[in-house]
């Protein structure tokens, strides 16, 4: 009788663990998957902006004689920002900053073209090159929400892999933390402006 009721202890303590590791499991896969979906909705965004910049540069060129080695450091850095492509299930920090530094390369030359683009007045009037200087704003805002939502799938996801018991159900199912966009270097100091 006595090891009746050890085996009927131990067959509900494995079916407690059994049924805990189920739907842990199932909760880091449908975190994962929200990760992923909000990775893709980043990288829609930054090609969105990726595909409004050979539009850009041919309006810029087309209506000024314009500075060549700004548009090229534009081209170069989207064409490298596009060879860049990053699949959510294997996103690792040194990945997510590769990324990151690349993007962070086109921004820098889009704001060299804009900013030299002041000097032109015929192009600031052209109608073209406003609509596409508004789409590439809006472009830049969707990114930054894109990046913040997947941030925050990021961190729910990780809370869900560090908490106890799920840290232990994690190991055992191989689900790892995921990385998270950060600001870039000197982006805490507020730019100088000067006229």
């Amino acid at each position: 009788m006595r090891s009746f009721s050890t085996l009927a202890v131990v067959v509900a303590v494995l079916a407690i663990l059994l049924i805990a590791g189920c739907s842990s499991y199932n909760g880091f896969v449908n975190s994962e998957e929200n990760v992923e979906k909000v990775w893709s909705d980043v990288e829609t965004q930054y090609q969105r902006r990726s595909d409004l910049i050979p539009n850009l540069v041919a309006t810029v060129k087309g209506a000024a004689e314009f500075e060549r080695g700004t548009l090229e450091a534009v081209t170069e850095a989207r064409a490298k920002a596009s060879s860049i492509n990053i699949d959510a299930g294997d996103l690792t920090p040194e990945k997510l900053e590769q990324f990151q530094a690349a993007q962070a390369q086109v921004s820098q030359g889009l704001g060299r073209l804009l900013a030299t683009a002041e000097a032109y007045p015929q192009l600031q009037s052209n109608q073209q090159f406003q609509a596409l200087q508004d789409e590439l704003a809006g472009t830049e805002n969707r990114i930054a929400t894109a990046r913040g939502r997947f941030n925050e799938a990021a961190t729910d996801y990780n809370i869900k892999v560090r908490r106890f018991p799920g840290a232990l159900f994690a190991s055992v199912f191989g689900f790892e933390q995921k990385p998270q966009f950060q600001a870039e270097a000197g982006a805490q100091d507020a730019p100088t402006v000067e006229f």
